[in-house]
């Protein structure tokens, strides 16, 4: 049973700068008690900054930091009560895993059978139970990972918050990682900020996904929500692949690579056009084709089984998607 030891937090009315920069212009968020959320963006979007702010690494110009309903906008960063991982793991290269996790506790000064027990559960929780003694040097780039989020949970903090923790991980280890992350967090009701540019990470991870731009919060919500109906081109570019149509009157539709129809199949659609084949890839579950029409290029997704002549560069071919699968963008918000 999920045990809800998370924290609400709130941000209101966030402004920084650093000197003629403005980082965070105006910044209004809310995260729930437990809840999963994601900060995506590009490099120098924001996210960072306000991550460091929710930790009181950085103190903002204007606006005010609650946690739990307490403003928390001048309380030292040790009295928060906030678990970090950072992208660089920042470990002590010179303390074995046990002592990297039983750091926060010895700061707490907790008596050493506490210590003890509450490092090996925690060690327990990310499988590293048999690797008390090991050096951090002596640690693969995962196992590192994992202490680092050990000694950020050992001493159960209200909120948790992790800055791109998994970007210096290979494809594979990042994914067994999220789902360890993902499985902790349903365990223990954690209250999470995660930071990513990653938007696939975002997708695997979040309950709520917030998309920054330029320091401001672009659009917010569930990931399936985001993805399907996304209420501006740039969200839906962002997030996933998607093509972008121009309609008679100035308006715009999205269309995503996998609802567009291609050969025999977008002869039959009713928007219905013809372009040239660039290039195709084969990537497992369907072919990536890349085609040059309209004007530019449209990406869709073919099925594996797809004849070659519908896939091979320098060919033409028909193509097109049902209306019912478009996610339609107000000539406002194309501009």
């Amino acid at each position: 049973m999920q045990q809800q030891q998370g924290k609400d937090v709130t941000l209101a009315g966030i402004r920084k700068t650093y000197g003629e920069v403005i980082a965070l212009p105006h910044v209004d968020l809310s995260v729930r008690r437990g809840e999963f959320c994601t900060l995506l963006g590009a490099s120098g979007s924001g996210k960072t900054t306000l991550l460091k702010i929710i930790a009181g690494f950085e103190k903002p110009d204007q606006g005010s930091v609650y946690i739990a309903g307490k403003n928390v906008s001048r309380t030292p960063i040790a009295e928060r009560n906030i678990g970090m991982v950072f992208q660089n793991y920042a470990l002590f290269p010179h303390m074995s895993v046990f002592e990297n996790v039983a750091f926060p506790l010895r700061m707490r000064r907790l008596a050493e059978e506490d210590i003890k027990r509450k490092v090996s559960e925690t060690l327990a929780l990310v499988s590293l139970e048999h690797y008390h003694t090991r050096l951090p040097g002596e640690l693969s780039g995962g196992q590192q990972q994992r202490t680092a989020l050990a000694r950020a949970l050992v001493f159960n903090p209200d909120i948790l918050l992790m800055d791109e923790p998994l970007g210096a991980l290979d494809k594979n280890l990042r994914q067994s990682i999220q789902l360890q992350i993902k499985q902790l967090h349903q365990e223990l009701g954690l209250t999470v900020v995660f930071v990513t540019h990653d938007q696939e990470e975002a997708m695997n991870l979040s309950d709520t996904i917030v998309i920054m731009e330029n320091g401001s919060i672009v659009e917010s919500g569930a990931p399936e929500t985001l993805y399907r109906q996304p209420g501006s081109p740039f969200v839906a570019g962002f997030l996933g692949e998607c093509n972008f149509i121009r309609q008679d009157g100035g308006g715009m539709v999205g269309i995503r690579p996998e609802h567009l129809l291609v050969g025999r199949q977008g002869q039959l659609a009713v928007q219905h056009h013809q372009g040239e084949i660039q290039q195709a890839t084969f990537c497992g579950l369907h072919w990536k084709l890349f085609i040059a029409s309209l004007g530019q290029t449209i990406i869709a997704y073919a099925p594996p089984d797809i004849s070659p002549p519908e896939r091979t560069p320098g060919h033409i071919v028909d193509w097109g998607f049902q209306p019912a699968d478009t996610m339609v963008f107000q000539p406002d918000m194309s501009a």
